[in-house]
């Protein structure tokens, strides 16, 4: 990089004025400083002001693990001292930062696992098998079946839906309408009745379609609004974005693991309540309806509570929203940059929709194995009772692989694209091998392999695309339309479900085992094609860049957002890195700063003149004195201030 320093052409009597000379002028050593520390930060960068992703892999592993080892004995430290201080602290911080966010997932994954677990108890012995099982003698066989379908359809409809309203009207309005949706679809499915049980069923069906609505909002407005510090200053990027943020996101979403988890307990306790203390059938009626009524209601007060704090407490919600809407002077839906998001990142929808699909058409294959284990080790089983624990060791497994998701997801040389690679590549090793030798696998000497493969492919997919996809799904998308993005894709992935669902019912099950592995293969395909890898790249960047491409100025931009570890291999085919330049970059960075520090100084000017409200202003960056001097001395080499007035003032 070339000395700032030299002043060439530009001697220090005047202004260089033949429009030549290097836009960063007079920097003295104090300024450089400040100026690589706040471009160059040490997370990002070695001390010789070198990008992580630019070193030899060996420096890479050792930048990458002192980085880590440092981190951890920071946090370490920190809990040790919350903890000193107050035992509780460190949970209050957890309940506070990781499940208060993930709290409407954490109430959907309940509701939709009780749903799954309640259906074998309606066609349990005792209970109603001539409504909800063949020959479906009260009830017509295609609305039972709509169950499936309806719920499905409603979450499709809430993933698109939401997703275009919270980009339209911001992110706090659609997590509260979420909330309010999904409240009253609780109250739907307690009270559902008819006069008669197929009338049950399908005020049933249409209350689960209601309620799936906001379940699907739920996936682009919590993904979308975690990713965006949705409580709290409204900034893009900190060091805990930077180091933290798949975390941040991920922790939100395994809640829906413990609403799974804390769902099966509560059924099987409510089940020995009502029935007597006893699991075996048969079922009471009176025992069923109170199980199955009393399951939901208890999280409609949760939801009703969430209800409350979204709209009390998350006020800030949409300030980073409404701050890149201000910088493309939009407002309401931004088509345009639809538009452009499609025409620059097309691709990576192909990677969020397509690894989306392919993980869910997994996800509900899993339940293939059970069925199977079951009627080996438990032969004439008539019991809802094991299926139900075993339900409960399988979401424990999920829950490590949760876990181990979000401790993991951040780290660079792992990180986001490699750990949904391995977890598409090992669901299909999982399924292919009992596909292929499924009488072996199924037979009383092999069932504990069988029942092992089971586990573990619950568990890679939780460490993997589950986790991996609900991230990047936002993430690699511009903020004015990420909940957009983020709705369409995950829709994708409730359509696997649906052909999973509808798929099912036409083939036997060694045959469901012959189709589901090459999912996963075409997932991890797409992954390895299309999705580029976001890991310890700055949100800030992609938001920078994509300023450029919505100014039509693509080819200006030289920073680490197209740095080649950050882009597809579609995008690294196309030539995207080509524009890749960290000298470049670092010159371009100052002269965007010095833009951002000429707006404010605009903004306040508007203001002091009675032409910008008070209200208007968003969440500025802190400007330390000595670079509000160097932009006061150099003003006549960056982009005019009375421009940046003018543009306020308009």
């Amino acid at each position: 990089m070339a000395e700032y320093r030299d002043y060439g052409p530009a001697a220090p009597h005047g202004p260089d004025m033949s429009g030549t000379h290097d836009p960063v002028h007079a920097m003295t050593q104090n300024e450089r400083q400040i100026f690589d520390f706040l471009i160059k930060p040490d997370d990002s960068y070695d001390s010789a002001g070198v990008y992580w992703a630019d070193l030899p892999l060996s420096q890479q592993i050792k930048f990458v693990t002192k980085g880590d080892a440092v981190e951890s004995r920071k946090e370490l430290s920190s809990i040790w001292a919350m903890f000193k201080k107050d035992p509780l602290s460190p949970f209050a911080y957890y309940f506070k930062n990781m499940v208060l966010p993930g709290a409407g997932l954490g109430l959907e994954g309940y509701v939709l696992f009780s749903i799954g677990n309640i259906k074998p108890l309606f066609q349990a012995r005792g209970a109603f098998p001539e409504c909800w099982k063949s020959p479906y003698r009260l009830c017509n066989e295609t609305w039972v079946a709509a169950v499936d379908y309806m719920e499905i359809s409603g979450i499709i409809v809430g993933q698109i839906l939401v997703g275009i309203l919270g980009d339209w009207l911001g992110r706090r309005w659609g997590l509260i309408q979420d909330a309010i949706i999904m409240f009253v679809g609780l109250l739907m499915l307690t009270a559902a009745w008819g006069v008669t049980q197929n009338g049950w069923v399908i005020c049933y069906v249409w209350a689960l379609f209601f309620y799936g609505i906001g379940v699907g909002g739920e996936y682009p407005m919590t993904a979308t609004s975690g990713m965006e510090n949705a409580v709290g200053s409204g900034k893009v990027s900190t060091k805990e974005d930077r180091l933290h943020r798949g975390r941040k996101v991920t922790s939100a979403f395994l809640m829906q693991g413990w609403g799974q988890f804390f769902n099966q307990v509560i059924l099987i306790l409510l089940l020995l309540i009502f029935h007597h203390g006893s699991g075996n059938p048969p079922y009471s009626r009176t025992a069923v309806q109170w199980t199955y009524r009393v399951s939901f209601a208890i999280p409609a007060v949760g939801t009703l509570w969430l209800v409350y704090y979204r709209a009390y407490k998350m006020k800030s919600a949409s300030r980073q929203l409404a701050a890149a809407k201000l910088k493309s002077r939009v407002t309401g839906y931004d088509t345009e940059s639809l538009r452009l998001t499609f025409t620059y990142f097309g691709p990576r929808m192909i990677a969020t929709a397509g690894a989306w699909f392919a993980n869910d058409v997994f996800f509900y294959g899993n339940k293939l194995f059970q069925s199977e284990f079951i009627s080996v080790i438990l032969p004439g089983n008539t019991s809802i009772m094991p299926g139900w624990l075993y339900n409960l060791i399988n979401v424990g497994v999920s829950l490590v692989g949760y876990y181990l998701a979000s401790f993991l997801i951040d780290n660079k040389l792992y990180g986001r694209k490699r750990m949904q690679m391995v977890g598409f590549l090992m669901d299909f090793l999982l399924f292919v091998v009992p596909a292929f030798h499924f009488e072996y696998y199924r037979s009383p000497a092999h069932i504990r392999e069988f029942q092992t493969m089971y586990f573990l492919s619950s568990f890679f997919n939780q460490f993997g695309p589950n986790a991996v996809t609900f991230l990047v799904a936002a993430e690699i998308y511009p903020t004015p339309i990420r909940a957009t993005a983020h709705g369409v894709s995950a829709a994708a992935g409730k359509l696997g479900a649906l052909t999973a669902s509808v798929l099912y019912n036409y083939i036997d099950t060694q045959t469901k085992f012959y189709v589901v592995p090459w999912f996963g293969l075409m997932g991890m395909l797409v992954t390895l094609l299309f999705l580029p890898d976001t890991t310890g790249l700055d949100l800030k960047e992609q938001e920078r860049r994509w300023q450029y491409i919505r100014a039509g100025r693509e080819s200006d931009y030289h920073g680490v957002a197209v740095h080649p570890k950050h882009l597809s291999w579609w995008e690294r085919y196309q030539g995207v890195g080509r524009y890749y330049d960290a000298d470049a970059d670092y010159r371009q960075k100052i002269e965007d700063m010095r833009a951002d520090w000429e707006a404010s100084q605009a903004r306040k000017a508007a203001e002091k003149e009675g032409q910008l409200d008070g209200a208007d202003t968003l969440d500025e960056d802190a400007w330390s004195s000595d670079v509000s001097t160097y932009f006061e001395q150099t003003k006549g080499f960056g982009p005019t201030t009375q421009s940046k007035e003018k543009d306020y003032k308009e």
